[in-house]
């Protein structure tokens, strides 16, 4: 059984997959950990998913799963996030601007008890002015609503326990809040700056309409839970051993 399982969500990638997966080993080889890592087809109409079974043949820590359709990168990551195996979780995007040399460091944060869920920020944004704009009009009003929880949701690029992506809300644009479902269940939180680059190949699926406008109505509905949401901990049990 894999202790680390790396999921990302992909569609229509197929010119990123295989640049992806060699940096993915090239960061993660040098550690002792078990690992795995989950591609999610969305529903590409490319060749991403023949890409990700030739690699899974010839690797089988590489493992994938197809969804019918193209159901959005939340639908996406709550898939992995069931047909993954292992204890830590780490995420990152399919387009090559996270990088996964950062991912060891957030999941020895995990692993050593520092946090329950470690957060990359990134220190250089990489997008275009339009993008960097949107997001932190985005950033700015989910945590003016929801709370101060990590300095850049945004950042795709993290590690956390198994537990942090148990009962999730099943909703688009669940995986911007991420950070957020975790403090609110009592997790513990920490950060570290991650490197950040320049789409060098394929098509950005970002605009203003499905990010922003969207990304700031789903606040109201986080707002709504973090207010109603309840969690807590059991002292003791009638079945516990004498």
């Amino acid at each position: 059984m894999p202790e680390v399982s790396i999921i990302v969500p992909v569609k229509d990638e197929a010119e990123n997959i295989l640049t992806l997966a060699g940096e993915i080993e090239a960061a993660m080889n040098p550690h002792p950990w078990r690992w795995e890592c989950v591609w999610i087809d969305d529903g590409s109409s490319d060749d991403t998913l023949k890409i990700i079974k030739e690699l899974n043949e010839c690797d089988e820590r590489h493992v994938y799963l197809s969804l019918e359709r193209n159901a959005g990168q939340s639908a996406a990551l709550f898939a992995g996030f069931q047909f993954a195996r292992g204890a830590v979780f780490a995420t990152l995007d399919g387009d090559g601007q996270n990088d996964p040399a950062d991912l060891p460091s957030l999941i020895e944060k995990v692993i050593g008890g520092e946090a329950d869920m470690a957060n990359g920020y990134r220190e250089k944004r990489r997008d275009d002015f339009i993008r960097r704009i949107a997001s932190r009009i985005a950033n700015g009003f989910r945590t003016t609503l929801t709370g101060k929880t990590v300095r850049d949701v945004g950042c795709s690029t993290r590690a956390f326990r198994r537990e942090c992506a148990t009962g999730l809300p099943c909703f688009k644009g669940m995986h911007r809040f991420l950070p957020t479902f975790a403090l609110m269940r009592g997790f513990r939180l920490c950060e570290g700056p991650v490197n950040h680059r320049p789409r060098e190949r394929g098509q950005s699926k970002y605009s203003i309409n499905n990010r922003l406008w969207v990304g700031i109505m789903d606040v109201f509905g986080v707002l709504w839970l973090r207010v109603r949401s309840f969690h807590y901990r059991v002292a003791e049990t009638s079945n516990d051993p004498d």
